[in-house]
């Protein structure tokens, strides 16, 4: 399998070289702003996406145009992002995640799980942190946490989430989904889920130890995308959950 990355210079893009080697796959080489993304594509099997949210149109247009799939790993996404998405997975198959990692993916699970069976008197709150040089809050990670969590509830989550509390900010409100957002330091990423009822808690935590992770598991996403017919896809269709 020959995989192309895109945002090769970025940090994920960097660990992402080595992971496709080590899994005994073809590195087919790798793009950033300004280079020749179409010879790139005309060289790959499937594609991999690290770059920016900026990029994506450019980047999905050409994927399209060369009829060759693509895993988007880009966190930062807004709605319109995802319109772009659905409309290019007509025609190719598209991944597109918040994160990688097989780890998160089980761990969204859970989640998913805990707010389907929990009641509305136990209260969500998402709390995630990253390296000092991370630029989008929440993470691409914690808001698909959040999804899950809403997913589980039937509520949306745009309309029942809480961020950036400060001030007398009032009581929380019943049933809404809290972000916090902590940032310092090399972390590679924690996230913790808390079910918080009246005298009892449950804490869901994950932590990534190394960025290898969500590399290994983008390779794992790739392999498993390339035998996909056109349409969109998340990392639990690629773990079976």
């Amino acid at each position: 399998m020959k995989i192309g990355i895109i945002g090769s210079a970025g940090r994920m893009g960097q660990v992402l070289v080595a992971a496709i080697t080590e899994a005994g796959h073809d590195y087919a080489g790798g793009v950033d702003k300004g280079d020749d993304l179409a010879s790139l594509i005309a060289a790959s099997d499937v594609l991999v996406d690290f770059s920016s949210p900026h990029a994506l149109e450019a980047n999905l247009d050409a994927c399209v145009a060369a009829a060759k799939p693509i895993v988007i790993g880009t966190t930062g996404l807004e709605e319109r992002h995802h319109y772009l998405i659905d409309d290019a997975a007509r025609d190719i198959a598209v991944l597109q995640t918040g994160n990688t990692s097989l780890g998160v993916t089980m761990l969204a699970a859970l989640v998913l799980q805990a707010a389907a069976q929990l009641g509305d008197d136990w209260d969500i709150e998402i709390v995630e942190m990253h390296h000092r040089h991370k630029v989008d809050a929440p993470s691409g990670t914690a808001t698909l946490l959040g999804e899950a969590a809403a997913k589980g509830r039937a509520i949306d989550l745009k309309s029942h989430s809480e961020r950036g509390r400060d001030g007398i900010t009032g009581a929380r409100e019943p049933g809404n989904i809290g972000f916090a957002s902590l940032r310092g330091g090399s972390v590679a990423g924690d996230h913790s889920v808390i079910f918080a009822s009246d005298n009892e808690r449950i804490e869901l935590i994950h932590r990534a130890e190394n960025r290898a992770i969500f590399a290994k598991g983008a390779v794992k996403a790739a392999l498993w995308l390339k035998q996909q017919k056109a349409g969109r896809y998340g990392m639990p269709e690629v773990l079976g959950v």
